[in-house]
């Protein structure tokens, strides 16, 4: 019970700068910096979802509250993408408009988490993911995952069963994953939801880069399996897709008996999304296919150019590479903390892998879409002797 001048306990937990503090030092160093620490995109979305597009002429009332719930229009547009991009038919009781998927996944874990429960959160993962949990007095237990797939005898049930407790509540999946870049396959989702199903655990669906896919078909959503079609709920975003992450848009939806309580408990965080830039989603959902697919053949390029440069796997998804690099650690290092201050005095910044998990410590993060094609280019030329490994 925190007084003056103290703070709540699971406050401690988060941070104000979740990815790397070496800007300074970078700058200090160099006149051009390379902020492939960001996860986000060099394009500009699609003309008609541009912020200077919005016009009072043709919305009255543009700058007043939206509904809560959502623009009804652009409600009707999610689900019509939905129908189009998954063959399911969302009811629009079912679809709550959302600030991002970052407002999207801390109201429903206001509504779904008390203090103490714990939710299986796989890893690596979206470092916001563990702060919104942690910010609800809520544990996330981390499972090392998503690098842990191709490992001879790898048990990915076993893995998850294994740090289930009475606490546990939710599973959190992730695919295409961010930071890792791995699509998961139908038999992993399988026995993901094995142990969802057997310890009546609420399912979160992270659907960030749904459209974000390379050399595949698309993947399958994890919420649409029948067998989890009533306890999934999914989050989605504007950001990643089609270039919106400064106009916080997103979507939730889940079974409609818990719906109408995640509306209200939306009522108390951030009551509505920005209402001028849910008129850009609109335009963005229903012209902007194009410009989507353009943009899945410009990241798949750059994602390719970046781990052949680097001598690594390529992605199959996602906009990121994570990178291992403890053979490029001296002895002794327990993480990469000088490692990226090498990048750093390059002019390139990068994510510390713990920030995506507490195993790894000696990873880092790369996005290889925070930069155009040119910039990036420039951004490996000065990595690339940093990423030198020693000779066998």
């Amino acid at each position: 019970m925190p007084r003056f001048p103290n703070i709540s306990d699971h406050a401690h937990t988060v941070s104000s700068r979740v990815y790397s503090s070496l800007e300074h030092r970078a700058r200090l160093r160099n006149d051009d910096i390379y902020p492939l620490h960001v996860g986000d995109t060099y394009r500009d979305p699609v003309e008609a979802a541009r912020a200077e597009r919005q016009l009072t002429s043709e919305h009255p009332g543009l700058h007043k509250y939206a509904p809560v719930r959502g623009e009804p229009e652009l409600i009707d547009a999610f689900v019509g993408y939905v129908k189009a991009r998954h063959g399911e038919t969302l009811e629009p009781e079912q679809v709550q408009v959302m600030s991002g998927a970052t407002a999207g996944l801390s109201v429903v874990c206001q509504v779904l988490l008390a203090p103490g429960d714990e939710v299986l959160l796989p890893s690596p993962f979206w470092p916001l993911s563990r702060g919104i949990i942690a910010t609800k007095g809520a544990v996330p237990v981390q499972v090392p995952f998503y690098t842990r797939l191709d490992e001879p005898g790898f048990d990915a049930e076993a893995s998850l069963e294994s740090a289930v407790t009475e606490r546990t509540v939710a599973l959190y999946v992730n695919t295409p994953n961010n930071p890792s870049g791995r699509v998961l396959s139908k038999a992993t989702i399988d026995a993901m939801l094995r142990v969802a199903k057997r310890h009546d655990l609420w399912v979160l669906c992270d659907e960030a880069y749904e459209e974000i896919y390379f050399d595949q078909d698309p993947p399958e959503a994890v919420w649409k399996r029948p067998e989890v079609r009533d306890r999934a709920i999914a989050f989605h975003t504007l950001s990643k897709t089609y270039g919106l992450a400064g106009a916080r848009v997103g979507f939730t939806h889940g079974p409609e008996s818990i719906m109408a309580t995640i509306a209200g408990m939306q009522t108390f965080h951030t009551y509505c999304a920005p209402r001028p830039m849910q008129f850009g989603a609109i335009k963005a959902l229903r012209q902007g296919g194009a410009w989507v697919e353009q943009s899945r053949a410009l990241y798949r390029e750059a994602g390719y150019m970046t781990a052949d440069t680097l001598g690594v796997a390529r992605p199959r998804g996602g906009t990121f590479l994570f990178l291992d690099v403890s053979d490029l650690l001296d002895p002794g290092e327990e993480d990469c903390s000088v490692f990226l201050e090498r990048c750093a005095d390059q002019g390139v910044l990068l994510t510390p892998g713990r920030s995506c998990g507490a195993d790894y410590a000696k990873w880092v993060r790369l996005c290889f879409t925070a930069v155009p094609p040119a910039r990036l280019a420039a951004a490996l030329a000065r990595l690339a002797p940093v990423f030198r490994r020693p000779s066998c």
